[in-house]
Protein backbone atom coordinates (compact mmCIF):
# COMPACT_ATOMS: atom_id res chain seq x y z
CA UNK A 1 0.00 0.00 0.00
CA UNK A 2 1.34 3.23 -0.71
CA UNK A 3 1.48 5.77 1.99
CA UNK A 4 0.56 9.44 1.50
CA UNK A 5 1.29 11.11 4.82
CA UNK A 6 0.28 10.53 8.52
CA UNK A 7 -1.60 13.17 11.42
CA UNK A 8 -1.52 12.79 14.92
CA UNK A 9 -4.29 9.95 14.43
CA UNK A 10 -4.93 8.95 10.73
CA UNK A 11 -2.33 7.41 7.43
CA UNK A 12 -3.46 8.49 4.49
CA UNK A 13 -2.97 5.92 2.09
CA UNK A 14 -3.62 4.80 -1.69
CA UNK A 15 -6.90 2.89 -2.49
CA UNK A 16 -7.10 -0.39 -3.45
CA UNK A 17 -9.49 -2.98 -4.21
CA UNK A 18 -8.94 -4.69 -1.37
CA UNK A 19 -10.65 -1.97 0.08
CA UNK A 20 -13.97 -2.69 -1.25
CA UNK A 21 -15.52 -4.32 1.57
CA UNK A 22 -14.72 -2.00 4.02
CA UNK A 23 -15.58 0.76 1.58
CA UNK A 24 -18.97 -0.69 0.41
CA UNK A 25 -19.78 -0.82 4.23
CA UNK A 26 -19.34 2.48 4.79
CA UNK A 27 -20.77 4.00 1.21
CA UNK A 28 -24.19 1.76 1.81
CA UNK A 29 -24.97 3.90 4.78
CA UNK A 30 -28.05 6.05 3.81
CA UNK A 31 -27.11 8.41 6.52
CA UNK A 32 -23.45 9.15 5.50
CA UNK A 33 -24.14 9.66 1.57
CA UNK A 34 -27.16 11.70 2.35
CA UNK A 35 -25.54 15.03 0.77
CA UNK A 36 -23.83 12.42 -2.68
CA UNK A 37 -24.88 13.35 -5.60
CA UNK A 38 -24.75 9.64 -6.45
CA UNK A 39 -26.31 7.90 -3.06
CA UNK A 40 -25.59 4.52 -1.75
CA UNK A 41 -22.96 3.03 -3.24
CA UNK A 42 -23.56 -0.97 -3.42
CA UNK A 43 -20.43 -3.38 -3.79
CA UNK A 44 -20.09 -2.80 -7.40
CA UNK A 45 -20.35 1.32 -7.45
CA UNK A 46 -17.91 1.01 -4.87
CA UNK A 47 -15.40 -1.48 -6.55
CA UNK A 48 -16.33 1.16 -9.91
CA UNK A 49 -15.22 4.30 -7.31
CA UNK A 50 -11.91 2.68 -6.28
CA UNK A 51 -11.19 1.82 -9.81
CA UNK A 52 -11.61 5.37 -10.70
CA UNK A 53 -9.45 6.55 -7.57
CA UNK A 54 -6.73 4.23 -9.22
CA UNK A 55 -6.88 5.62 -12.74
CA UNK A 56 -6.72 9.21 -10.66
CA UNK A 57 -3.93 8.76 -9.06
CA UNK A 58 -1.99 7.68 -12.87
CA UNK A 59 -3.89 10.56 -14.34
CA UNK A 60 -3.23 13.91 -11.89
CA UNK A 61 -1.43 12.35 -8.98
CA UNK A 62 -3.81 13.13 -6.28
CA UNK A 63 -7.04 11.03 -5.80
CA UNK A 64 -9.24 9.52 -2.97
CA UNK A 65 -6.93 8.36 -0.60
CA UNK A 66 -7.92 5.84 2.18
CA UNK A 67 -8.45 7.31 6.00
CA UNK A 68 -6.59 4.34 8.63
CA UNK A 69 -6.89 4.48 12.20
CA UNK A 70 -3.00 4.72 13.80
CA UNK A 71 -4.45 3.12 16.93
CA UNK A 72 -6.49 0.14 15.59
CA UNK A 73 -5.46 0.15 11.78
CA UNK A 74 -9.41 0.20 10.76
CA UNK A 75 -10.13 2.20 7.54
CA UNK A 76 -12.63 4.54 8.77
CA UNK A 77 -12.90 6.22 5.20
CA UNK A 78 -11.51 8.36 2.23
CA UNK A 79 -10.22 12.00 1.85
CA UNK A 80 -9.47 13.22 -1.28
CA UNK A 81 -8.33 15.91 -3.47
CA UNK A 82 -9.69 14.47 -7.05
CA UNK A 83 -10.60 15.94 -10.38
CA UNK A 84 -14.67 16.77 -10.94
CA UNK A 85 -16.37 18.45 -13.54
CA UNK A 86 -17.94 21.93 -12.24
CA UNK A 87 -20.09 24.26 -15.15
CA UNK A 88 -18.24 22.11 -17.43
CA UNK A 89 -14.28 22.97 -16.27
CA UNK A 90 -12.30 20.35 -14.58
CA UNK A 91 -11.48 21.08 -10.66
CA UNK A 92 -9.78 19.76 -8.33
CA UNK A 93 -12.18 19.17 -5.27
CA UNK A 94 -11.93 18.20 -2.03
CA UNK A 95 -13.89 15.48 -0.57
CA UNK A 96 -14.63 13.65 2.10
CA UNK A 97 -16.85 10.84 3.57
CA UNK A 98 -16.14 8.64 7.31
CA UNK A 99 -17.89 5.72 9.19
CA UNK A 100 -20.61 7.50 10.98
CA UNK A 101 -19.36 5.74 14.21
CA UNK A 102 -16.26 8.16 13.58
CA UNK A 103 -17.74 11.25 13.58
CA UNK A 104 -17.69 14.26 15.31
CA UNK A 105 -14.25 13.58 16.13
CA UNK A 106 -12.18 16.27 14.07
CA UNK A 107 -10.97 13.60 12.14
CA UNK A 108 -12.44 14.78 8.96
CA UNK A 109 -10.80 18.26 9.51
CA UNK A 110 -7.54 16.59 10.27
CA UNK A 111 -7.82 14.65 7.26
CA UNK A 112 -8.97 17.82 5.00
CA UNK A 113 -5.96 19.60 6.49
CA UNK A 114 -3.34 16.54 5.61
CA UNK A 115 -4.86 15.95 2.00
CA UNK A 116 -4.40 20.18 1.35
CA UNK A 117 -1.20 20.12 2.68
CA UNK A 118 0.21 16.91 0.58
CA UNK A 119 -1.49 18.75 -2.44
CA UNK A 120 -0.06 22.69 -2.02
CA UNK A 121 2.92 21.38 -0.42
CA UNK A 122 3.82 19.44 -3.13
CA UNK A 123 2.57 21.64 -5.20
CA UNK A 124 0.19 19.02 -7.53
CA UNK A 125 -2.48 21.76 -7.83
CA UNK A 126 -3.01 25.54 -8.03
CA UNK A 127 -6.21 25.46 -6.38
CA UNK A 128 -8.90 23.10 -4.75
CA UNK A 129 -12.16 23.49 -4.54
CA UNK A 130 -14.96 22.35 -2.25
CA UNK A 131 -18.77 21.33 -3.47
CA UNK A 132 -21.13 21.82 -0.28
CA UNK A 133 -24.97 22.01 0.29
CA UNK A 134 -26.12 24.91 2.96
CA UNK A 135 -27.67 22.86 5.04
CA UNK A 136 -24.48 20.54 5.28
CA UNK A 137 -23.40 22.05 8.65
CA UNK A 138 -20.40 19.26 9.35
CA UNK A 139 -18.89 19.94 6.25
CA UNK A 140 -19.11 23.69 6.00
CA UNK A 141 -17.31 23.31 9.46
CA UNK A 142 -14.69 20.97 8.24
CA UNK A 143 -14.15 23.37 5.26
CA UNK A 144 -13.60 26.19 7.47
CA UNK A 145 -11.00 24.57 9.60
CA UNK A 146 -9.27 23.30 6.70
CA UNK A 147 -9.02 27.32 5.21
CA UNK A 148 -12.02 27.84 2.80
CA UNK A 149 -13.89 30.89 3.54
CA UNK A 150 -15.48 32.39 0.45
CA UNK A 151 -18.03 30.99 -2.08
CA UNK A 152 -20.37 31.17 -5.26
CA UNK A 153 -23.42 29.81 -4.96
CA UNK A 154 -24.29 27.91 -8.07
CA UNK A 155 -26.19 24.46 -9.10
CA UNK A 156 -24.26 21.38 -9.29
CA UNK A 157 -26.28 17.91 -10.04
CA UNK A 158 -29.73 19.92 -9.69
CA UNK A 159 -28.70 21.33 -6.16
CA UNK A 160 -27.80 24.32 -4.63
CA UNK A 161 -24.27 24.29 -3.46
CA UNK A 162 -21.74 26.32 -2.13
CA UNK A 163 -18.71 26.20 -3.89
CA UNK A 164 -15.30 27.49 -2.27
CA UNK A 165 -11.85 27.81 -3.08
CA UNK A 166 -8.26 27.79 -1.92
CA UNK A 167 -5.56 28.51 -4.10
CA UNK A 168 -1.78 27.48 -3.63
CA UNK A 169 -1.25 31.29 -2.98
CA UNK A 170 -3.99 31.24 -0.09
CA UNK A 171 -2.51 28.16 1.08
CA UNK A 172 0.70 29.30 1.40
CA UNK A 173 -0.79 32.91 3.05
CA UNK A 174 -2.88 30.50 5.58
CA UNK A 175 0.74 28.76 6.44
CA UNK A 176 3.31 31.56 6.72
CA UNK A 177 5.25 30.33 3.31
CA UNK A 178 7.04 32.70 1.46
Amino acid sequence: MVQICETERLILRRLSLEDVPALTEILSDPDVMKYSVTGVCDEAATRKFIEWCLACYESHGVGPWALIDKKSSEFIGFCSVGPEMVAEVEEINLGYRLARRFWSMGLASEAAKAVLNYAFGKRLVDSVVVIIEPEHVASLKVAEKAGFSSFDELEFHCRSVRLYRLTQKQWETLHNIA
